[in-house]
């Protein structure tokens, strides 16, 4: 277990960050590359703490770090030897860790690992079912979980996982790496990206020592209420959420269309539920997590 976490010192609930990439994005930065945001662990890694600072004060107890879509292979693409790769996927621990000094305070970093789809950087990540083994998505995950956990963080973020094999093979990943992590499936309604019931879903994090959390992100906010007693009623853990802001993606005309649903009213539902750590994803800004310290005090009649 992590010391501490999960149990806040501010209110009811845990609060991670949101979106980092998006706020790299408000920042000016052009992420439409295959390594999205890990590419700034390389061109410009102040950046990247600057926008975890500001996560930070708005309100967030955990970071996440900017390595969702770094890889060996994601790297390799780039011209960057194993190396150079696993010093850059160590630097991301390293900036968080430096954020969360600045700001000082009860903190923790956790750092991200995407699904195989994200390495792909074509979409896949938001169907799953690549035609691989769950012994072969061991082997592709295990490497980089490896240089993740010698960083040093505080646990590890399983995340945007789209179905059961890739979950059950990230389980497999962590085995022996002595850091815990959360486990966190990219939904669409009451099934797995890839189709798969939930209540399967969540049965892969039952008993499973490592993970110290189960529950859903980068979906529609509307889609977390329901998934919350499923989680907590199969997996038995600690539940986390950090839907997206409920805008959508137009990939015809590479911008975001609609408005953002991400709400203290749904918030505060989501605490109702049993939610335990909430925080955002996609277009989630630091005004956001600021929202969900102010829902959480609210709900429970502090100031």
């Amino acid at each position: 277990m992590v010391p501490g976490f999960g149990a806040s010192a501010r209110g009811p609930v845990l609060v991670l960050d949101g979106g980092l990439a998006t706020e790299l994005e408000a920042r000016g930065h052009d992420l439409s590359d295959a390594l999205w945001s890990a590419r700034l662990l390389a061109d410009d890694p102040e950046e990247i703490v600057s926008a975890h600072e500001t996560f930070f004060r708005a309100g967030a107890e955990v970071a996440t770090t900017a390595s969702y879509q770094a890889s060996f292979e994601g790297f390799a693409a780039r011209g960057l030897g194993q190396r150079a790769a696993a010093t850059l996927m160590r630097r991301s621990v390293e900036l968080a860790r430096i954020a969360a000094e600045r700001v000082g305070g009860r903190r923790w970093v956790a750092a991200s690992a995407g699904p195989y789809g994200a390495m792909l950087a074509d979409g896949s990540e938001y169907r799953g079912r690549y035609g691989l083994s769950v012994a072969e998505l061991t082997a592709f995950h295990r490497p980089r979980l490896e240089e993740l956990a010698a960083a040093g963080p505080d646990l590890l973020a399983l995340e945007t996982v789209p179905d059961v094999d890739e979950a059950e093979a990230l389980v497999a990943a962590i085995a022996g790496l002595g850091v815990p992590a959360w486990l966190s499936y990219t939904i669409s309604g009451d099934r797995t990206r890839a189709g798969q019931p939930l209540e399967d879903a969540f049965a892969v994090a039952a008993g499973q020592r490592d993970l110290v959390a189960v529950g859903v992100n980068c979906c529609a906010p509307e889609d977390v209420e329901p998934a919350i007693a499923l989680a907590r009623s199969v997996a038995r853990k600690p539940v986390i959420v950090y839907p997206n802001s409920g805008e959508g993606w137009d990939p015809g005309r590479c911008a975001w269309r609609g408005t953002s649903r991400f709400t203290a009213a749904m918030v505060r539902r989501w605490i109702s539920a049993g939610a335990d750590i909430i925080g955002g994803c996609c277009r989630v800004r630091p005004a956001d997590i600021a929202l969900i310290l102010q829902a959480a005090h609210t709900r429970h009649g502090r100031p």
